[in-house]
């Protein structure tokens, strides 16, 4: 990341120091004193080195070592926005809810998303050829939840849908849907990355963006 008059930072491995360019041009409010071992409250320690760069030793505070219960405690933190993926089964349509999706490549136009090995929707999705993506607006916060929902009848009465291209089931009212080719599919732990190449989608319909945040459906705050 870089900011105006500074260098590139460069951060080493987990657990090592961080290493900044020494070298720097200083803005004018800054002395131009050569730089000394100095600590400021809340940041850390800073000393120059014989090598040209900075080494700077963080105060680590409340760190623990990994475990599924830091990353989703991090993740708590992040807001994400909410899509709906959906395939066709052998047994009808299937589909679930995830905060996972991304874009990959704007050429050709390419989106991923991640999927449990051990849900429900996982032997369909490992057996389709195409995907259903939908975005969701922030008054489909029920919509969400039913496809969060474990033995949730996904595809009932309340959800309005119907068949798209190549099969795939299209969710109605959506903000944008797109439907895609699957390319790969990369194991990463206990889920799987899909990376799939867009074909076609609609991404003219209306309503604010869903998002996912502390555990719960929210929408944006202005």
């Amino acid at each position: 990341m870089t900011a105006r008059g500074f260098g590139v930072s460069r951060l080493a491995h987990p657990g090592t120091d961080l290493t900044v360019p020494y070298s720097y041009r200083q803005p004018d409010s800054m002395s131009s004193e050569p730089l000394r071992h100095r600590r400021v409250p809340g940041r850390p320690i800073v000393s120059p080195q014989k090598d040209g760069f900075m080494t700077a030793t963080s105060d680590l505070g409340a760190a623990r070592p990994a475990s599924p219960d830091l990353l989703r405690s991090v993740f708590r933190k992040h807001a994400a926005g909410v899509a709906v993926i959906t395939a066709r089964g052998r047994s009808g349509p299937v589909g679930f809810t995830a905060t996972s999706l991304a874009s990959v490549s704007a050429d050709p136009p390419m989106l991923s998303f991640a999927v449990g090995t051990g849900g429900s929707s996982w032997p369909a999705i490992a057996g389709s050829d195409h995907v259903g993506v939908h975005v969701l607006g922030e008054h489909q916060q029920e919509l969400a939840a039913t496809f969060a929902r474990s033995g949730a009848d996904r595809f009932g009465p309340a959800t309005a849908w119907r068949e798209g291209p190549e099969g795939v089931p299209v969710l109605d009212d959506v903000p944008a849907w797109m439907v895609c080719r699957v390319v790969t599919r990369v194991p990463a732990g206990d889920h799987r990355i899909v990376l799939a190449e867009i074909l076609m989608g609609d991404p003219t319909g209306h309503g604010r963006p869903l998002l996912y945040h502390q555990g719960r459906f929210s929408g944006l705050r202005d």
